[in-house]
């Protein structure tokens, strides 16, 4: 999978990428029974499994995603919470339970899903570059929290990001706003590296960007095969760290000669 860079996921397996997964399926629809597409199947949801596909680079939203306020998305979210809740068989008349629909509500809209409405993207001024520093920065290690979209269960990792100046520059602080800001919503992690370096890439007028993520998710290490050791690892690599030297002076700046 590539998109003016280089992008590789120690867990995605098989023939089914974002190039050859059926178009066309949105929010709630069901996938198609297998079939041959120019020679690949095409997976079903259970056909899918636990593999981590993504469909697009930008994040699916339905078109009136924001025709509802913040309170009116809570009130219905705490709603159907509350119902998931009963379904399982929890008491919520329980002191501990019964305020937990609105808590999740709030938690939902205002805190770690909040990357979803671009009201909340950082604002990120650009300053000029008086040093003539023309050398790459990197900002690494920078802690994120995100949820993976397939089982809405956290993603816990860094990301380390680095770009050369074409004239311009943005305060360091803002690299890590523009990460967490686009961590703050149901993710995989192959989107959240692009989506990361494409922002990047337009506010900084470069493409000398890249960005490097190494993730923990808990979608693997608390079910399914539960693996408590293997951790993912995506890069986008544009512009001049395509070439190798770049590539791998950036990924000495990482992890140390």
């Amino acid at each position: 999978m590539k998109q003016n860079g280089t992008l590789w996921n120690t867990r995605l397996n098989g023939n089914y990428t974002a190039e050859n997964y059926p178009p066309g399926i949105g929010i709630g629809q069901e996938l198609p029974a297998i079939k041959e597409v120019s020679g690949n199947g095409v997976l079903t949801i259970e056909e899918m499994g636990d593999q981590h596909i993504s469909t697009s680079y930008d994040t699916p939203l339905r078109e009136d995603a924001f025709d509802l306020t913040e309170e009116e998305k809570m009130e219905r979210i705490e709603f159907h919470f509350e119902k998931i809740m009963q379904t399982l068989g929890l008491d919520l008349s329980d002191d501990s339970l019964s305020g937990t629909p609105k808590r999740v509500a709030k938690m939902y809209v205002q805190e770690i899903f909040n990357g979803l409405d671009p009201k909340n993207m950082p604002k990120v001024a650009l300053f000029s570059n008086k040093y003539k520093y023309n050398e790459m920065l990197v900002e690494k290690n920078i802690t994120f929290y995100s949820n993976c979209e397939h089982h809405f269960v956290p993603i816990t990792g860094k990301a380390h990001v680095a770009y050369i100046s074409n004239g311009s520059i943005i305060g360091l602080s803002k690299i890590n706003r523009i990460v967490q800001y686009f961590s703050k919503r149901p993710q995989v992690q192959e989107r959240l590296t692009v989506q990361i370096a494409n922002y990047l890439k337009e506010i900084l007028g470069t493409e000398d960007v890249a960005v490097l993520i190494d993730a923990v998710h808990m979608c693997v290490s608390s079910r399914g095969v539960e693996d408590q050791t293997s951790a993912t690892v995506t890069s986008f690599y544009g512009g001049a760290f395509q070439a190798e030297a770049k590539k791998s002076e950036f990924l000495r700046y990482v992890y140390g000669s």
